[in-house]
Formats: structure tokens, C-alpha cells, sequence
């Protein structure tokens, strides 16, 4: 019998209602602080005096420290009791949110984001482990899998939704000053209600691989570096981005034989020898490049439509019931033994239609209700993907390599964020330039069609009491505004475009693989690890 059985973990007076509203409070601070620099990128970047490129990297570093950290931080987890091991890494990140928000400097914020996604592992492990404990139901892995990674997913526009009064009012860094006292209501929580047990055995602190987990998390910060950065610094022509690849081709050579010589490696590269697993990252890296491209809906309705951060964020709050409605229904799919592949399918399409149907409402003058179903139909399609592929590619090993498959997932989804950004620099860039090269071809002041619009936007210029000696200059700023905006319009339906191809070829690739629908007898027979 496991010593939580004998000994809750949960004081005896502690209903279970209470119990999962307090795993609820101790994870939603740090699941805020995932995404939070994205809540207002140009507000953080006035902040830090920074480029926008930074803030996303400090996301990616968050996302390294909690990729890089998971297979290590078990040890840890199997050392400490439950109740310390709480009050221990909340404590831990309460400081590093204080510590961002009393900061004003990149260099101290980089090496904080990167600590905060180490802590953030530790609780999401020990919030997902409990969560299985009482949830009493066969398929209580599932459920567990489904309220987080629906939490997670939701986290973006959430962040946007909540944080949008406050950055309008205040300095960016506000946002970390309440983030740290979002985690006292938990601590307090935990000390009143929580035991101080054991999950598991306890294991001495003794031969922690620390020297893969440093050459992990090193491999996984390069990439991000290379991915975020290489568009800004011209990819391979700059020395740090050609190092950085040198780098991660050595470190990463060094890892794997290293791996495979260790008795008790790191992580099991043999995952990779599972044909259905190796399907479902291809699927999940896919599914990550394709939510990301929301991102390019809200610069168009920010830089094209010119609605403000709040307006952005409420509409997207369609999105957000979409991606619950998708988490509730793939999770549904899962308990009655659906085939993987009906799912897959059913999200994918849904995808499908979203980047179809946004390609048609891309323009200048547009009403925000035309965005709403759309935007629904992006989160319920991301919703549907996202826990089944996890749960499937887990299953799709031998119980002693769940973990290492776990892992896998994680580095796949965060190399799928870093492949999104760098995707829509690249392209955003290339789009841009090609397009107002084709428009300067056209629009030059001898053309007819040029003059008679400067002229009639002097005149209404003049005509609202703007002297005519700079109605004129403020006419050709506006004609040179009108043409960035029709540059962005060009880029997001080209992206979208690719998107669509991307995601008509992925439906396709699901169809050719036959073996894909008998997959369900997988889920039946393995035993599911917390990623």
C-alpha cells in the first residue's frame, strides 16, 4: 500500500472539491507567467528597451527551463514530501516574479525567465500526480491531461484578456508585481490543508545527472537563440547564429552518445524506434506551427483594422471557449475509445477551415463579429489535437520509456513555438518586401490614380482645419501608412495560405497511414506518465 493511502497527503477535513480548487490556485500563477511577456509585446519591449525578438526569446527561455528541467526535477520529487516540496518551489517562484518586477534589465531578466520554467516544472509534476490521486474515475490520467494542458492552452489569451486594463494603466512590470502575490493565496492554502508526506519513496539527492541536464537545457536554449534571432541577424552570415548551430550540432552529438553509453540515461533515445510516436511529434510540431499563427490574425487586427490591446483581447476570448469546447470533446473522444485518427482528423479539418476562411476576411474595413466563429473554430480545432497526440505518443512506447517520451513531447511542442516565430519573422519579412516592392513599381506621383488621392486627402485635411502647407506632408504619411498596412494584409494571406497547404498536406499524410486507426488498443494498454 503507497503512504498516501495510509497517510493523505490531504488533511482528513479536506473535501475533495477543495482539494482540486487548491492543485487549481497552486498552478494558475505559474501557468500565467508562461506566456505572460506575449500579453503586450511593444509594451514590454518599451519596458526593457529591447526589440520585440527579445521578449519572445524570453518566453523560449521559460519554455527551456521547463523542457530541460522535467527530467531532472523527478529526482527532486521523489526526495522532498509533498507539503515542503510545495511550499518550497511556490516560495521559490513568488521571488523570481518579484525579482523580474524589480528589474528593468534583460540580462537579469533572461537568467529569472529561465529559473522561473525550472520551478514551473516542478509544480506542474507534483499538481498532475496529485491530480491523479483523487480523481476516481478509470481514466483519471486523461481527465488530469485535459485540465492542464486546457489551462495551458488557454493561457495566451487569457493572459491578453486579464492583463490588458493593467498594462494600459501602468508600467509592463506591473504584471509581475501581482503575479508574486497571486501565489500567496495557495501557500497559504497548502499550509493549512496539506500533510507532509511522501508520494514515494524517498531517494538521496546522490548521482544527479546534472551534466546531461546542463547539456539538455544548453542544446534547447541555442535553438531558441538560432530560431528567434536568425531572421534579425541574417541567419548564418552572423558569427553568433553560426556558432550557435556548431554548437548545438556538437553538444548535440556529445548528448546522444552519451545517452546510449549511461546505464541509467537521461533520457531514452530509443522513443525514436516507435513508428506511431514518431507520427504523433510530426503531428504536435505541425499543430504548434499552426496555433501559432493566430498570432498573425491579431497583428492584422491591431496594425490593419486598428482595434486596440483590450478590443484584440475580448474578441479573443471566442477563441478561448473554442479551445475549452475542443480540450472537453477530444477528452470525451478519448474515454470512449475513439480512434486517434477520427480525432486527428476532426482537429486538423477544423484547423483547416480556420486558415480558409481567414484568408477571405483578410481586408481593410472588416466588423469583428465576421472573426468570431473563426476564431472558435482555432481553438476548438488546437483543443482536439493537443491532449490526444500527447496521450497517444506516450502511449506508444513501453511503460520503462514514458517518461523519456514525455520529454520528447515537451522539447517537440517548445521547438514548435520557437519554429512558429521563426517561420513569421522569415516569411513576414520576405512577404513584406516583395510586396512593397511591387507596390513602389506602381505608385509613383506620376501616376494619375497617385496624385488625384493625395489630392483629395489634402483637401479633407484642409477642410478639418489642418494648414494646407502640412496637409500636404501628412497626406503622403498617410499614403505611406495605407501602404504598410496593405504589406502586412498581403503577408498574413500568403502565410495563411502556406498554413492551408501545410494543413491539406498533414490531412492527407493522416489518411495514408491505415495502421492509424487501430491505435486505440494502445491507449487501453499503457500506463501514462505527467508531461
Amino acid at each position: 500500500m503507497h503512504k498516501e493511502n495510509s497517510f493523505p497527503v490531504f488533511r482528513h477535513w479536506v473535501p475533495e472539491w477543495m482539494i482540486r480548487v487548491i492543485l487549481f490556485l497552486v498552478v494558475l500563477p505559474s501557468l500565467v507567467l508562461f506566456f505572460l511577456p506575449l500579453a503586450n509585446i511593444p509594451a514590454a519591449a518599451g519596458y526593457y528597451g529591447c526589440e520585440p525578438s527579445d521578449i519572445q526569446y524570453a518566453v523560449a527561455l521559460f519554455y527551456a527551463g521547463y523542457t530541460g528541467f522535467y527530467l531532472l526535477e523527478r529526482r527532486f520529487f521523489s526526495f522532498f514530501a509533498s507539503k515542503e516540496y510545495f511550499i518550497l518551489f511556490t516560495s521559490l517562484q513568488a521571488l523570481t516574479a518579484f525579482a523580474a518586477w524589480r528589474t528593468d534589465s534583460l540580462y537579469v531578466f533572461f537568467p529569472l525567465r529561465l529559473l522561473q520554467g525550472m520551478l514551473f516544472s516542478a509544480m506542474v509534476n507534483l499538481s498532475l500526480t496529485l491530480m491523479f490521486t483523487h480523481l476516481r474515475t478509470e481514466r483519471a490520467r486523461e481527465v488530469s491531461f485535459s485540465i492542464f494542458f486546457g489551462l495551458l492552452l488557454c493561457t495566451v489569451p487569457f493572459n491578453n484578456l486579464v492583463t490588458a486594463d493593467l498594462v494600459d494603466s501602468f508600467d509592463f512590470n506591473i504584471l509581475y508585481k501581482c503575479a508574486a502575490f497571486s501565489y500567496l493565496p495557495s501557500l497559504f492554502l497548502i499550509l493549512l490543508t496539506m500533510n507532509n508526506v511522501h508520494l514515494h519513496v524517498k531517494f538521496p539527492l546522490y548521482n544527479l545527472d546534472w551534466q546531461s541536464f546542463l547539456l539538455y537545457t544548453t542544446i534547447l536554449c541555442l535553438a531558441g537563440f538560432v530560431l528567434i534571432y536568425g531572421q534579425e541577424y541574417y541567419w548564418l552570415e552572423d558569427k553568433r547564429i553560426a556558432g550557435s548551430v556548431i554548437a548545438i550540432v556538437l553538444l548535440g552529438f556529445v548528448y546522444a552518445v552519451r545517452q546510449r553509453r549511461m546505464r541509467r540515461p537521461y533520457m531514452r533515445l530509443s522513443v525514436f524506434r516507435s513508428r506511431n510516436f514518431n507520427v504523433a511529434i510530426l503531428l504536435l510540431f505541425i499543430m504548434y506551427i499552426c496555433r501559432f499563427a493566430s498570432g498573425v490574425t491579431n497583428t492584422f487586427f491591431a496594425s490593419v483594422l486598428k482595434f486596440d490591446p483590450m478590443h484584440v483581447s475580448y474578441i479573443n476570448v471566442f477563441n478561448i471557449a473554442g479551445l475549452i469546447v475542443g480540450v472537453f470533446v477530444a477528452c470525451l473522444l478519448i474515454l470512449q475509445r475513439y480512434p486517434i485518427r477520427f480525432i486527428w482528423l476532426t482537429g486538423f479539418m477544423a484547423l483547416l477551415v480556420f486558415h480558409g476562411v481567414m484568408y477571405f476576411l483578410f481586408d481593410t474595413q472588416a466588423d469583428e463579429d465576421h472573426f468570431f466563429i473563426p476564431l472558435f473554430v482555432q481553438g476548438l480545432g488546437v483543443g482536439m489535437i493537443m491532449v490526444p497526440t500527447i496521450v497517444f505518443s506516450i502511449s506508444s512506447v513501453p511503460v520503462v520509456e514514458a517518461t523519456s517520451a514525455a520529454a520528447v513531447c515537451l522539447a517537440v511542442r517548445f521547438l514548435g513555438f520557437c519554429a512558429a516565430i521563426s517561420a513569421i519573422n522569415y516569411f513576414e519579412l520576405l512577404g513584406k518586401g516583395r510586396h512593397y516592392n511591387a507596390f513602389q513599381d506602381h505608385l509613383t506621383k506620376l501616376d494619375p490614380e497617385v496624385r488625384h488621392t493625395l489630392a483629395l486627402q489634402t483637401q479633407q485635411l484642409v477642410h478639418k482645419g489642418i494648414p494646407a502647407s502640412q496637409a500636404g506632408r501628412l497626406a503622403n504619411r498617410l499614403l505611406v501608412n495605407a501602404l504598410g498596412g496593405q504589406n502586412q494584409l498581403r503577408f498574413a494571406m500568403d502565410y495563411y495560405e502556406m498554413m492551408f497547404i501545410l494543413l491539406a498536406g498533414t490531412l492527407l499524410l493522416i489518411l495514408c497511414f491505415p495502421f492509424l486507426s487501430r491505435t486505440v488498443v494502445y491507449l487501453k494498454r499503457r500506463v501514462l506518465s505527467p508531461a
